[in-house]
């Protein structure tokens, strides 16, 4: 097997049927599958892969298990030399996963590899290549330097403002919405990290992967247009805000805790709460 097509599906259905449609057309390679984990959704999305897409791996979960777990799921069924990780509000484009296998082939090195992502109107959708987000970055990112200052490397280490979006470049982290990965990485250093509910654990992945000497490279000849927050988590939006900021709080733990005194750790943990308490306040307002 070629390729396996990765898809954690949550009340998506109306995207994930473009998504579907899609990918045919983002490789010449025919020996593919598809495989969609469904995190209990009620909007019919199991009834309409199994009358539309027979042939598809569709693998149900009887509650919402979240997304790395089910993603998981996905990854240990496949049988692909090469994983697509796709999210099911995400479009390909024609030869869009060629491109990117096509640049893994050609450097044995390089173990993940992104595309160019793009917002439903066509803006560049930043979070699809990344620095490592220690917490100059992070606090960068949340605070609005990185936009401020879009040239000074030492606002814009998160989300690489000072790169073109256009140029090839090796970087420290790719988007889940669509990432694609050699089945050699697995072996080195096992499946997404369970402990994240959801968010962050693409970032985590790419991490260790480069941990282990592998290199992460975004590629803008390939291109993927991806809606955002279509279903999935954002499905229960209280929930995806308290996910999205607890996935930053374990991923920093994780990885950087042990570099700072415990005075900033827990600075930075309560900044977090405070950002968390705002969000969710707002977001009821809102509402």
């Amino acid at each position: 097997m070629d390729i396996s097509f990765c898809i954690v599906n949550l009340n998506a259905k109306n995207y994930l049927r473009d998504c579907l449609i899609s990918i045919p057309s983002s490789t010449n390679s025919t020996n593919y599958e598809i495989i969609v984990v469904d995190n209990n959704s009620n909007d019919g999305s199991v009834q309409f892969i199994l009358e539309k897409y027979p042939n598809i791996i569709l693998i149900v979960n009887q509650r919402n298990e979240g997304y790395t777990k089910a993603m998981n799921f996905a990854l240990k069924k496949s049988r692909g030399r090469y994983k697509v990780i796709l999210n099911p509000d995400a479009e390909l484009t024609t030869d869009s996963i060629d491109v990117l296998i096509g640049h893994l082939e050609l450097d044995k090195d390089i173990g993940i590899i992104g595309p160019k992502v793009i917002n439903g109107d066509g803006s560049f959708q930043k979070s699809c290549r990344r620095g490592i987000a220690r917490p100059i970055s992070v606090f960068s990112y949340f605070f609005g330097l990185s936009e401020r200052y879009p040239s000074n490397q030492r606002f814009t280490g998160y989300h690489l403002n000072h790169l073109d979006e256009n140029e090839i470049n090796e970087v420290s982290g790719v988007s889940g919405s669509c990432m694609v990965f050699r089945d050699v990485i697995i072996n080195d250093i096992g499946y997404f990290d369970e402990r994240y509910f959801a968010y962050q654990e693409d970032s985590d992945y790419c991490l260790m992967a480069m941990n282990k000497g592998w290199k992460v490279y975004y590629n803008p000849n390939s291109i993927v247009k991806h809606h955002g927050g279509r279903g999935g988590a954002n499905s229960v939006r209280s929930k995806a805000i308290f996910e999205w900021h607890r996935s930053y709080v374990k991923y920093y733990f994780k990885h950087f805790s042990k570099d700072y005194s415990f005075m900033f750790n827990l600075f930075y943990f309560m900044v977090m709460i405070g950002k968390l308490i705002f969000t969710e306040t707002r977001s009821v307002i809102k509402s």
